[in-house]
């Protein structure tokens, strides 16, 4: 049984919202929006049109007052590896013709400046980011030319083994990050991309740790010692990503965050209250994964719901400083840190 939220809360939410940079670090939306493995083409959506089903379009982000999104390109296994290139491009290129139908809602990030000119502008501030480096493994001048495309952050792996490295998936072998790997997380930070540890095995996690110069961050990934999977993080990680001056994107999935089918807005309370616990109020955020999960926890079932999250964070006792920083003004600091090359 779900607790209802107290209207007073819910209002305050809202407001807090509407003042402040709202961040969200992973959504797979743009794989809704052409038919692929896991979208038929009678469930094709537009990125400016509210529909029925799935969980972020520019109007119910608008009714959450959220302002940043982090739009995953995720190439599906079955185009991996050989078709991978191809894949990615066709996404982004899909993207990019929904932007342009709503330009005067959208912007295209490709620097912090951008993201400032954005969010003065009162458009929502689109920011690309792979996930997973298929597309680009064989070759730097790909990671260039991605660059130069607007990929602004990059996953290594998607939980398997690559180039690169090994996923989560991957613990078995104990396998971190390759030479290859290395190489192309120095390049990754001197073109100014933010690197992201989700999906990486605990091994390669430790590497890129190790390696990087610049904040790392947790697109969306939880909290092991309160759901045990290898997708989620331990609390040796999350100080270690503190200590990088990171963030973590808290993840939605009621399999990260119960280990089980069923999660409630409490079971998203548990995993930011741990998170600040251990790591800091300064690295916690929101990453979602929405429109990349199935199920969703009982109250947040879309974008529009978030300021439920929100109400509840401030029934927590949460100061308004406090919930700026989860909102967003975290994994802006991050933004602001790797971008300004």
């Amino acid at each position: 049984m779900v607790k209802a939220l107290d209207s007073r809360y819910y209002d305050e939410a809202v407001e807090l919202h509407r003042e402040s940079v709202v961040v969200l670090t992973h959504c797979d939306t743009i794989l809704h929006l052409l038919p692929g493995p896991y979208v038929p083409k009678d469930k094709v959506r537009k990125l400016g049109v509210k529909s029925d089903f799935g969980h972020v379009d520019l109007p119910r982000l608008s009714e959450a007052h959220v302002n940043c999104v982090f739009f995953a390109v995720y190439v599906e296994s079955v185009f991996k590896p050989e078709r991978a290139l191809r894949r990615a491009l066709e996404l982004m290129e899909r993207f990019y013709s929904e932007v342009e139908e709503s330009s005067d809602k959208v912007k295209l990030v490709k620097s912090f400046n951008d993201l400032k000119n954005g969010l003065q502008e009162n458009k929502l501030c689109a920011v690309l980011s792979l996930e997973g480096a298929e597309p680009v493994q064989d070759s730097l001048l790909l990671l260039r030319m991605f660059k130069r495309l607007g990929i602004m952050s990059m996953s290594l792996t998607w939980s398997e083994r690559n180039m690169l490295a090994d996923g989560c998936w991957e613990q078995r072998t104990k396998g971190g990050l390759s030479n290859r790997g290395v190489r192309y997380v120095e390049e990754a930070e001197n073109l100014g991309m933010i690197l992201d540890v989700s999906h990486l095995s605990d091994v390669g996690f430790w590497d890129l740790i190790e390696v990087a110069k610049k904040p790392v961050i947790a697109s969306h990934s939880n909290c092991r010692a309160l759901c045990d999977t290898p997708r989620n993080l331990t609390d040796e990680q999350l100080r270690a990503l503190a200590e990088k001056n990171g963030v973590i994107g808290v993840n939605f999935a009621p399999s990260f965050l119960t280990k089980s089918k069923e999660a409630t807005l409490d079971d998203v309370v548990r995993h930011i209250n741990h998170i600040v616990e251990i790591a800091g109020i300064d690295h916690v955020g929101l990453g979602t994964d929405y429109d990349g999960i199935w199920k969703t926890p009982i109250g947040l079932e879309d974008v529009s719901k978030l300021p439920n999250l929100t109400a509840k964070l401030i029934e927590q006792g949460y100061s308004d400083k406090e919930l700026r920083k989860i909102l967003g003004e975290n994994f802006v600091r991050v933004m602001r840190t790797c971008w300004e090359v």
